[in-house]
């Protein structure tokens, strides 16, 4: 985790943004505008260097990606910038995954300067891609909590340990993961105490974990 001065001086480039940023009179701004204010995300939100560690116009069999964020010549993840008047779409995903995939970079990060939508390669047989986590700046009422997630991709949280930190969170909190945990011992003891005592009557570990299936099999 960054220390609590350095997230409250993320939080901060945050605001910063988005009130220069993030307002009507950039509706219609294209996507050498948009790169412009990506540029600014990068180093003072993120705090990247500009020319050692943000890499533009990366060369990829041909096409170029927008930016290759690399430090001490090890490449961390790559950003794809569109148009701030163009909603994301998922042919935008392709372009920025298929970038990744084909560089053996593991870590895209796909924005239209308002929306940030963080994903992870996963390089089986066919390729998966994981939607880490999205956020949206329009919505000022949630920076706070977005400084949270973005410290992960903090130049001072070093890349790698902050996106492995970043992706074991992502692995704990999934559905399969807490199922699993839903289901041990202490949990359907404490489930056994909690409903005796409400409704006077004892039930069996069977019992609680058909329970349990059968609601996350609804949900």
């Amino acid at each position: 985790m960054l220390t609590s001065s350095k997230k409250k001086k993320l939080l901060s480039a945050l605001r910063s943004y988005h009130k220069k940023y993030l307002s009507d009179k950039f509706a219609d701004l294209d996507e050498s505008g948009t790169r412009l204010m990506i540029n600014m995300f990068l180093t003072d939100i993120l705090g990247y260097a500009s020319i050692e560690e943000i890499k533009t116009e990366y060369m990829i069999r041909g096409t170029y990606a927008d930016y290759v964020i690399q430090v001490k010549g090890e490449r961390s993840f790559l950003v794809e910038v569109k148009a701030f008047s163009l909603n994301l779409s998922d042919k935008h995903l392709r372009q920025a995954t298929n970038y990744g995939a084909n560089e053996g970079i593991e870590w895209t990060l796909l924005t239209n300067g308002r929306n940030f939508d963080f994903y992870k390669i996963i390089f089986n047989k066919p390729i998966e891609i994981k939607k880490v986590f999205s956020i949206d700046l329009n919505d000022h009422l949630k920076l706070k909590e977005y400084a949270e997630v973005l410290q992960y991709l903090h130049r001072d949280f070093a890349p790698r340990k902050g996106l492995h930190n970043l992706w074991n969170r992502y692995l704990a909190l999934e559905p399969s993961g807490i199922c699993k945990f839903l289901y041990a011992k202490p949990v359907i003891n404490f489930l056994k105490r909690g409903l005796k005592r409400k409704f006077k009557t004892k039930f069996e570990s069977e019992e609680i974990v058909a329970a349990l299936k059968k609601m996350l099999e609804k949900d």
